[in-house]
Formats: structure tokens, C-alpha cells, sequence
């Protein structure tokens, strides 16, 4: 008995310590309104999966402890409120959990659909920033149409204002991936796919082509560079001319150099 007592202490305690400490990136805050939801989601989701999880485990170990010494098991016994009890926790854990999913997945700021995604969502005095965001082997290109500012390998947006980027690519597929802001999505030719967020704080994070391109693949990265407002628009003033030319030239050297690479043997 004390041994039983002990390991189902032990459990619970496991379980009380996966539930009180969240993960170290939830802790920091997130760096964007896409990010804090989808962190969001998985904490209430956590809060159903580890008491299940000891509950299972639990009777697993009681079992175990229980018939340990028993060499002629028998069958098992009907029990239709057990039955009924378990299917009735089960259908709604599932709604719980189907609510929960839809709410935060039917929120632009995790799946926008279109090129107006989010503007239903946003402040009156918010204006969304939207930026063309071009995939080609091997580099990322970025365009703000709103002020004609281009750049390459480096996506430059200001702090606590909505963006939206409308991802697509000049050959063949790759993705966009951003994980430090829980921004993903693919890269098709010929194609627009949409990403709604909010940079919630500045800083800088990886950008990664997370669909295998090419033979240049691993080196298809970037930044997302989050500045404040001010300094985002004196980016902006200094590229939206001289600095947006350099950006292409820069795209297209990269370009040159890893198609002659993809051709040497």
C-alpha cells in the first residue's frame, strides 16, 4: 500500500510540475499576436492532456501493482456505467477540444485566407502593413507596395502593427517559416498565401525556407528584423529609393552564384 501511495504521489507531482511550468518561450512573452495565441491554445490544451495522461498512468501502475501475482487472469467483467461514463468524458474532452482548435484557428492571425484578411480585425486607427514577400533559389525577396521599399534577405517590420504578407514564389515550391514569431506557410508559383500578425516586440528572428528547394536549401535563410515605429519608417525612407535597387542587385547576385554553383559538378 505504501508503495502504491508513493508512486501515485510521484505522478501527480509530475503532473502539477508539466502544468505550472510552461515552456521558456511562453514564459518571455510572445513576440507576436499569432505566436501568443498559438501558445495560447497549447497551454489549454495541456491543462486536459496531463490529467489524462496520469489518470491512464495511474491505473496502469494500480494494475500492474494489483495482479502482479496473479497467474490465471480472468476475463474482464461488463460494466455498461463504466462504459457509459468513459464514452460520455471522451465526447466531451473532444468538444473541449474541438471549441478550443476552432477558436483560435478561425482567427485571422493564425489562418488568413485572403488579400483582406484581418482588416475586420484590426483598430480603426490601425492600418495594416502589407508586404510582398517573393521565395526564389536561393534567397527571399521582400517589397512594401505602400512605399515601394524592397529588400532581400532581411524583412524589416515595425512593432505593434498589424502586417500581412503575401508569400509566393518565382520558380518552385519553398515555405516560409518563421518560427521565434509561429509564422509558417508554403510558397507555391503562381499562387498568394497569406500570413496576418502583429510583431508584439522588437527584436530579431530566424527566417527559414522549410520545404527542401534544392541543392542551395540550407542556405536559404534570412531575418525578420522588428524595429519600433520610428525607426521603422527611417528604414523605410532610406530604402524606399537607392536602398531598394541595392536590395535586388543583392537577390541577384545570390541567385547568379548559387545557379552556377547548382550547375558545377
Amino acid at each position: 500500500m505504501k508503495g502504491k501511495r508513493v508512486a501515485l504521489l510521484a505522478l501527480f507531482g509530475a503532473a502539477l510540475a508539466a502544468v505550472a511550468i510552461e515552456p521558456a518561450a511562453a514564459q518571455a512573452g510572445a513576440d507576436s499576436t499569432t505566436e501568443e495565441l498559438i501558445w495560447d491554445l497549447n497551454n489549454q490544451l495541456m491543462y486536459i492532456a496531463v490529467p489524462i495522461t496520469v489518470l491512464v498512468e495511474a491505473i496502469l501502475f494500480y494494475t500492474v501493482w494489483k495482479f502482479k501475482n496473479n497467474e490465471s487472469p480472468l476475463p474482464t467483467k461488463e460494466n455498461r456505467r463504466l462504459e457509459i461514463t468513459w464514452t460520455v468524458a471522451t465526447a466531451v474532452i473532444l468538444l473541449f477540444v474541438g471549441v478550443a482548435s476552432y477558436q483560435v484557428l478561425a482567427e485571422p492571425y493564425v489562418t488568413a485566407t485572403g488579400p483582406d484578411s484581418g482588416t475586420d480585425n484590426v483598430a480603426e486607427d490601425e492600418e495594416i502593413l502589407d508586404v510582398q514577400v517573393t521565395a526564389q533559389k536561393y534567397n527571399w525577396q521582400f517589397r512594401y507596395p505602400e512605399s515601394g521599399a524592397t529588400n532581400a534577405n532581411t524583412l524589416v517590420l515595425p512593432a505593434d502593427r498589424p502586417v500581412r504578407l503575401n508569400v509566393t514564389s518565382s520558380d518552385w515550391l519553398h515555405a516560409f517559416h518563421v518560427p521565434g514569431m509561429g509564422l509558417k506557410t508554403d510558397a507555391f508559383p503562381g499562387q498568394s498565401h497569406f500570413l496576418l500578425t502583429k510583431p508584439t516586440d522588437t527584436g530579431e528572428f530566424q527566417l527559414y525556407c522549410a520545404e527542401y528547394c534544392g541543392v542551395g536549401h540550407s542556405e536559404m535563410l534570412g531575418t525578420v528584423e522588428v524595429r519600433s515605429q520610428d525607426e521603422f519608417q527611417s528604414w523605410v525612407a532610406d530604402n524606399s529609393d537607392s536602398g531598394g535597387s541595392s536590395g535586388n542587385d543583392t537577390a541577384g547576385n545570390g541567385t547568379a552564384a548559387n545557379e552556377t554553383a547548382a550547375l558545377s559538378p
